[in-house]
């Protein structure tokens, strides 16, 4: 839930990368679902969503359904006919309101579109209210398409541990697009997408990971929220067999310029230290295969080329 929209945290990111300009980020963004907005989320299979768990734990987390499983009540509220799978670490956060970041992707078509606000669990299904809404440019997007969805008949199963298995680790240095969560108590929640080429995640170790974050669009909403609270989430989604890899942990932005030199893109590096895991095998039906990948993407150095 928004308290103020001034964000402190994206206007000291932006001073910090000289790209400061007064009231750009989330100040610029209203709680309106515009009619093209409004009909985009009605197409939707799949919503990612953002929030702190009871223990302040921040994670990122998938829901989906059929056609029209998010409909627009009206311009200020969503309805999501889901609510995250048993075993998922937000399971029961919605049953008390709370801040939430959603993002809706349409993996086929390489949009997507964010909505943050407050979010309440009814019986099987999440009332979002909306408080901003904003359209994100479709860099780093992979294309997928869907095939058929598996079997109903399979259920999801979730394994805790407190960091990433050999086999996990493998997970995260071969994934082309993960999610991730932030969330600040005066600015609410927020969930967004990082993409690049296979490997463009480094794994040191079974608790820490690092990343290049690349050009984007400079409203450093997520790295805002970061600078303030370094609690966030990570979603990794197994687009081929329904399987999530989620992680909360805390990030920090390392702004070496040298670093970042060394990798194609890179404005700086986030490191981020795991501190839970969570994966749930047959977390969702839904089967994806890669069409292509962005055109955006930045090469790999060649010691960090996925195999």
């Amino acid at each position: 839930m928004i308290k103020t929209r001034y964000h402190e945290g994206e206007q000291a990111v932006q001073k910090k990368a000289g790209e400061g300009r007064a009231g750009w980020g989330s100040p610029m963004f209203d709680d309106v679902i515009q009619p093209g907005f409004a009909h985009f989320l009605r197409r939707q299979r799949m919503l990612v969503l953002g929030a702190a768990d009871v223990e302040d734990a921040v994670w990122a987390s998938a829901v989906t359904g059929d056609t029209g499983f998010a409909d627009p009540a009206d311009r200020h509220n969503l309805m999501v006919a889901a609510v995250p799978v048993t075993g998922d670490p937000l399971e029961h956060a919605f049953e008390t309101q709370r801040a939430v970041g959603m993002l809706a992707i349409e993996p086929p078509t390489m949009r997507r579109i964010r909505l943050n606000g407050v979010a309440r669990r009814q019986e099987g299904s999440l009332h979002v209210r909306t408080e901003q809404v904003l359209g994100n440019c479709p860099k780093y997007l992979q294309q997928r398409v869907l095939l058929e969805d598996a079997p109903d008949s399979v259920r999801p199963t979730a394994e805790t541990r407190g960091g990433l298995s050999p086999e996990q680790q493998h997970w995260v240095t071969e994934a082309d697009t993960f999610f991730i969560a932030s969330h600040s108590p005066e600015h609410g929640a927020d969930v967004s997408h990082r993409g690049g080429e296979p490997g463009f995640v480094t794994v040191d170790g079974p608790r820490r990971l690092s990343w290049p974050d690349y050009v984007g669009n400079s409203f450093y909403m997520t790295l805002g929220n970061l600078h303030l609270n370094p609690s966030c989430g990570l979603l990794f989604l197994d687009w081929e067999q329904g399987h999530t890899l989620q992680l909360t942990g805390k990030a920090r932005i390392d702004w070496d310029t040298q670093r970042s030199a060394s990798l194609p893109g890179a404005l700086r590096v986030v490191e981020f230290d795991v501190e839970r895991v969570v994966q749930i095998r047959h977390a969702t039906a839904l089967r994806w295969t890669l069409a292509a990948r962005s055109r955006f993407n930045p090469p790999l150095p060649r010691n960090r080329t996925s195999h």
